[in-house]
């Protein structure tokens, strides 16, 4: 089974991809980054991402109607010239964490990469 870097690498991979990062989004830490930074900073963007995560999960506007206790999945925000793709990741011990994929809008397929971003976070095995 593949560890952090072995994700991160398959991230990458990802046809388009610029930069992507493994973080905890309850205390905004980077568990680990590759590629580039959108803000060429890679803890500022692990901090900055959390919180719009943060923001999205913990917010009854965008539960699940039928049972609003469900989780959120993922988020995916675009702009002009990239997509972020954000997928939660559940463990199975106190903490939540967070795939951030950025990817080049121009060269990038949104939802073959949002399902092979999927298919990632259920690889990961943090041991």
């Amino acid at each position: 089974m593949p560890g952090i870097d072995d994700c991160l690498a398959a991230a990458m991979r990802i046809p388009g991809a610029r930069g992507a990062g493994l973080l905890d989004w309850g205390s905004g830490l980077a568990l680990g980054t590759t590629g580039t930074s959108a803000a060429d900073d890679h803890e500022a963007t692990a901090a900055e991402a959390t919180d719009l995560v943060r923001l999205a999960a913990e917010s009854l506007s965008f539960a699940d109607p039928s049972d609003p206790r469900l989780p959120l999945q993922d988020l995916i925000l675009t702009s002009n010239h990239s997509y972020h793709l954000f997928w939660l990741i559940g463990t199975v011990f106190d903490s939540r964490l967070l795939l951030h994929l950025w990817l080049d809008r121009d060269r990038a397929n949104l939802a073959g990469a949002r399902l092979r971003l999927q298919a990632i976070a259920e690889e990961l095995v943090l041991g």
